[in-house]
């Protein structure tokens, strides 16, 4: 069921532009016109297209998500990594590091970083990156902590190996299956902080997204459901889909459950 709703969210983000070639910002007709045959979905206040700024919003939305995972997962996996394999101080200062970002509260830590900085997409996503690394870092730590003492670690060592091979050779390519689902994950979490900086104003003016099209048309909810439904409904499912998406890869790659599965 996951895949099959990213599936539609990424056919919707990538053919949806050619199907549908309307500019989500040019007002196209009277305002708050109701979902029909002239505008699938409608139009908003000012007259624009509620369709149009799904699709573009969705090209939005899988864009910072990943973008902002993959830069999520960089950070966490090297003080995890780090703290993890070589332990003692440097496990001790890494891991202080991690709990000072930790105690923040991350959304108010995303909104700092916008506020402090001119608003735009790579702000976004550079503010999510350093308010949620906390939590990989954690679990690729511990995940370190017991896979540096398995034998091929102990012969990768008698074999002279150094300790940059052991990391990246050794060690993380057997914590990558609970990477690969942390990561799945945290797309969907990245996705929800996008939508709620921009649904307070702190989001991308020149971009549209979800999160912008029910911040501005929120006062409208009465008057035009449809302006802010449609686009909550468009975040609903995508995080559902990634989190369906990520329980299934935990299923498939945790070895733990394999084991069960096969006893």
């Amino acid at each position: 069921m996951g895949l099959v709703m990213m599936a539609v969210v990424l056919f919707t983000a990538f053919i949806g532009p050619v199907l549908y070639p309307v500019n989500p910002f040019e007002i196209q007709g009277k305002k708050f016109l109701s979902p029909g045959s002239s505008f699938p979905l409608g139009t908003d206040y000012l007259g624009r297209d509620v369709l149009a700024g799904i699709i573009q919003g969705s090209r939005t939305s899988l864009m910072v998500g990943i973008t902002a995972a993959v830069m999520m997962m960089t950070i966490g996996i090297f003080f995890g990594a780090l703290a993890g394999f070589h332990g003692g101080l440097i496990d001790d200062a890494l891991m202080r590091m991690t709990e000072f970002f930790q105690v923040i509260p991350s959304f108010i830590l995303a909104m700092v970083v916008v506020t402090l900085f001119q608003p735009s997409l790579w702000t976004i996503i550079v503010a999510i990156s350093v308010s949620t690394w906390t939590g990989t870092a954690r679990i690729l730590r511990a995940e370190f902590l017991s896979l540096r003492e398995r034998d091929f670690v102990t012969a990768s060592r008698a074999l002279g190996c150094r300790n940059t091979r052991i990391i990246l050779l050794g060690i993380l390519p057997n914590a990558l299956p609970l990477m690969i689902v942390n990561g799945s994950l945290g797309v969907g979490v990245a996705i929800l902080f996008e939508a709620g900086l921009s649904f307070l104003g702190l989001g991308d003016p020149n971009v549209m997204s979800w999160g912008y099209m029910i911040g501005s048309s929120r006062i409208y909810l009465r008057q035009a459901w449809w302006t802010v439904t449609f686009p909550g409904l468009a975040i609903f499912l995508t995080v559902l889909s990634l989190s369906l998406m990520g329980d299934w890869l935990n299923d498939l790659l945790n070895p733990k459950i394999k084991g069960r599965r096969q006893g």
